[in-house]
């Protein structure tokens, strides 16, 4: 059985963590190795995998408890800062003990080290239709040796601006064995017409007419995934907001973000005799009032 470090799989240095830095760890390991953004990748698979194993009991103030009793016990407090005595193996152990570690600086010598192939980065815009349902996309790319090729791979529901999905071996030829780099695709989600990303945060604009303005309104508006029943209220101005949560963007965890409504005030390019007489109305309504005291 192998005893896993569970802090370093969550890229914690060491044990001396808050309950909220495990979670936060985790929520970022879960999003780098997810098998949505690591399209046929065994290896980010089996690392999520673990990630998942190590969050399950490292959340668990219990399990927790006992994870490192028996870590102490079987490898003592400082085993998770000794890097270079956990990454020799048996035989280079053994080497140093007996030779103080000659054969295995002149093995090193002999054979050359493999290099893993450097990564590909580009980009891609994506509509927010496209990015809140997820889609498939293609994308065509000159490969390492000049000739151009074309790639397919799924874009998941609800994925983050500036977000990456990793196509694994698709990049630059590794060297002396070593693994080919990896083709990393960035996503750039395009503003709708009407609706603006903002984060986790929809921002739509709407034109209300002045008399609306003034007496109130119901309005109802497309956003993405439903229809919306908005209510202006009363004496509005130009600018004010109207905040609807759990109406926005998905978020990384599964939920939704806001949605932003910010209320326009529009006149018509042309007024009526009669809209203009009831405008003049107004006018001499409002002049009687005092502005300033």
């Amino acid at each position: 059985m192998v005893f896993k470090d569970y802090y370093k799989i969550l890229g914690l240095e060491s044990s001396k963590v808050t309950s909220d830095e495990i979670k936060i760890a985790y929520r970022e390991m879960a999003k780098k190795y997810h098998p949505d953004i690591n399209v046929g990748d065994s290896r980010a698979e089996e690392v999520f995998k673990d990630v998942n194993e190590a969050y399950k009991t490292l959340s668990n103030p219990k399990l927790r408890r006992k994870y490192d009793f028996s870590w102490n016990r079987y490898f003592g407090k400082s085993a998770r800062t000794s890097d270079k005595r956990q990454k020799k193996s048996l035989k280079e152990i053994l080497i140093d003990i007996l030779f103080g570690g000659s054969i295995a600086k002149t093995s090193e010598k002999k054979v050359a080290k493999p290099e893993y192939g450097e990564n590909i980065n580009t980009k891609i815009n994506v509509s927010l239709q496209d990015a809140f349902y997820g889609c498939y996309k293609k994308i065509k790319l000159l490969d390492v040796n000049g000739r151009p090729r074309e790639f397919s791979f799924k874009i998941p529901a609800g994925i983050q601006n500036h977000d990456k999905i990793r196509i694994p071996s698709q990049g630059k030829h590794g060297k002396n064995g070593g693994k080919n780099g990896d083709l990393l695709v960035e996503i750039n989600i395009l503003n709708d017409k009407y609706i603006k990303l903002y984060g986790t945060d929809l921002i739509m604009e709407i034109p209300i007419k002045p008399y609306e303005a003034a007496l109130g309104a119901t309005k109802i508006v497309n956003v993405l995934d439903e229809q919306i029943k908005i209510i202006i209220p009363k004496n509005s101005s130009s600018g004010d907001r109207i905040i609807i949560n759990n109406k926005g963007y998905k978020t990384g965890m599964g939920q939704r973000g806001n949605l932003q409504i910010i209320s326009k005030i529009v006149m018509p390019k042309e007024l009526t005799e009669r809209e203009k007489e009831l405008y003049i109305k107004l006018k001499e309504l409002d002049a009687n009032k005092v502005i300033y005291k």
